[in-house]
């Protein structure tokens, strides 16, 4: 039996999916088709994880991006991505995520394109031909949605169950997380 294909794009140094290849941008470009042509073939992998990665690149960025990752991605395969929440109602989060973010220079908020909300990251991942799930976001009036989600097919930390600052009822930090699948033919 083949091994399958588990890929971590931007995975910082963190290493909270063991057996999944975890990657960073100057070796698996999500805007360089060529990155992705040495290491894997078209409709090879399995499953690959983005938290948050999405937000540093433009909209349209982001179409380019699940387009590559779908021609790579088998049929049935999926990109599990979590980008920061446009609506979340939590003025101090909202100040960090922004898009340029609070600074100074080194903070990784620096280079945010773009502050998604459910409407947008759907519409982005759909228009690049996946049908999508929507796993936790807020709404236009803030309130929280979750539909539970199996960490073993992604772990995603800045979450409602695992971030440490969500405690005792109390969402300190949430992600908009989304499954996207690419549609078996």
């Amino acid at each position: 039996m083949l091994q399958e294909i588990r890929v971590v794009v931007g995975s910082g140094g963190t290493n909270n999916n063991p057996g999944w290849m975890h990657t960073q941008e100057n070796e698996l470009n999500l805007l360089i088709k060529d990155t992705w042509d040495r290491k894997f073939s078209p409709n090879s992998i399995e499953a690959i994880l983005a938290e948050h990665v999405w937000e540093h690149l433009t909209f349209d960025e982001g179409i380019q991006a699940a387009k590559i990752c779908n021609e790579y991605l088998k049929p049935g395969g999926y990109i599990r991505c979590a980008v920061p929440d446009a609506f979340f109602p939590n003025e101090d989060y909202q100040n960090i995520v922004q898009i340029g973010g609070p600074g100074p220079k080194d903070h990784p908020a620096v280079s945010h394109k773009i502050v998604h909300t459910y409407k947008t990251l759907k519409y982005m991942f759909e228009s690049a031909g996946f049908q999508v799930q929507l796993l936790e976001y807020c709404d236009e009036n803030g309130e929280f949605y979750y539909k539970y989600w199996n960490e073993s097919k992604g772990f995603i930390y800045r979450s409602k169950r695992f971030d440490h600052r969500n405690r005792n009822g109390h969402l300190g930090f949430v992600s908009l997380i989304v499954d996207a699948f690419k549609p078996v033919l």
